[in-house]
Formats: structure tokens, sequence, C-alpha cells
């Protein structure tokens, strides 16, 4: 399970929020994929961000699917739950955290997301190399401390299955450190010079 934190990258999960919204106005089911989840922050942090952007009416259209291979309990009830300690939440802003969080009525330090955020994610442990997407028809895809696990022929393979995962002209966001192989130009074009942000050809 790779590192991850609340808020981590903010800059591309903005960015790529900005391009979304316009791409899925007036759609009745807004599918987005988060390849790579790790222990549940990334999923949590890009739905804070999507429900501030978005307002309820559209944000009740969205679920996102986050998968991750991985064979530790944390990928089980405790990151369903959304329960976290308080340690691992002070990079949130305080106004979304008073608004996202509640905490846990017992002893403990920890805080649970609110159900309205927890009712929008579907935890799934899958491995990528498979080569199978979770599902299909997808508005997004993030992908993010997955690749570099990778070799060459791997990641190409991983590409292609998000490419034929998305809708026509859907979202790829990944790891600023990653760059879109060469072999993909033809099915992927960048969207901006400033993020890994890509749109399917």
């Amino acid at each position: 399970m790779a590192f991850t934190y609340f808020f981590r990258d903010k800059q591309t999960l903005d960015y790529i929020i900005e391009q979304l919204v316009p791409f899925v106005s007036g759609r009745s089911r807004i599918k987005i994929w988060d390849a790579g989840c790790a222990s549940g922050q990334e999923p949590y942090t890009f739905a804070i961000l999507l429900a501030e952007k978005m307002g309820k009416f559209t944000f009740k259209n969205v679920e996102i699917h986050a998968t991750d291979h991985d064979s530790s309990n944390l990928f089980g009830e405790i990151i369903k739950k959304g329960i976290y300690p308080y340690a691992e939440l002070q990079r949130i802003p305080e106004d979304l955290f008073v608004k996202y969080f509640r905490k846990c009525d017992d002893a403990s330090d920890n805080y649970q997301i609110i159900e309205e955020l927890r009712s929008k994610i579907h935890f799934k442990r899958e491995d990528l190399l498979t080569y199978v997407p979770t599902s299909t028809e997808f508005s997004l895809v993030i992908c993010k401390n997955v690749l570099l696990h990778q070799n060459y022929e791997q990641r190409i393979k991983i590409f292609e299955m998000f490419h034929n995962s998305l809708l026509d002209k859907g979202l790829l966001a990944m790891e600023q450190t990653q760059k879109m192989l060469v072999e993909l130009s033809d099915k992927f074009e960048m969207v901006t010079s400033s993020a890994q942000a890509y749109r399917k050809k």
C-alpha cells in the first residue's frame, strides 16, 4: 500500500476538477475511478473538493470507485468507515474539517467522515495487473503512487486499460513525476503543462 495523506497534490486535484465539472454537466451518473487509493485519503480528499465545487444537486450523481491491491486490514472496514486519527487530518483546512468530519463517540482521538461523502465511495481490492478495469464509462481516472512500481510494458497495458474504461473525452490525472508514454500519444492528449492531466482522444 502506497504512502499518502489528505490533501496531497491539491493543485492537480483542483485543476482536474475544473476540467471535470463542465465535462459532466447534465449527466445523471458521474463515475470516477481512483486506481491505487491506498488507505483512502485520496478518494476522500477528492470527494471533499468535488462536493465543494459541484454543490449538492450535481454531487448526488457522483460515484467514486476506489481500488487498491493490498492485503492489510486497512483496506477493509477501517477505510470504508472513514475513520482516521486527528494527527492525520491536520493538513485539512479548518472550514472543510468542521464541515466534513465528526468526532467519534469514544475515548479515541479519531474523527469520521460524514455519511454524505462515505456513501459516494465504493472501495474494492483489485490488482491493476489483471488489466481488467473495475468498470467502464468513467468520466475520470485518477492514478497516483502506483505506476512507479510497474515496469514499462506493464505501464503501457495499464494506460490502455484506462483508455478503454473512459468515456470519449474522459480525463486522466496522474502523479506529477509520471509522464505519458510515447506509445500512448494516439490515445491521450495533455490538457495542461502545469499538471499531469490528460484527455482521452
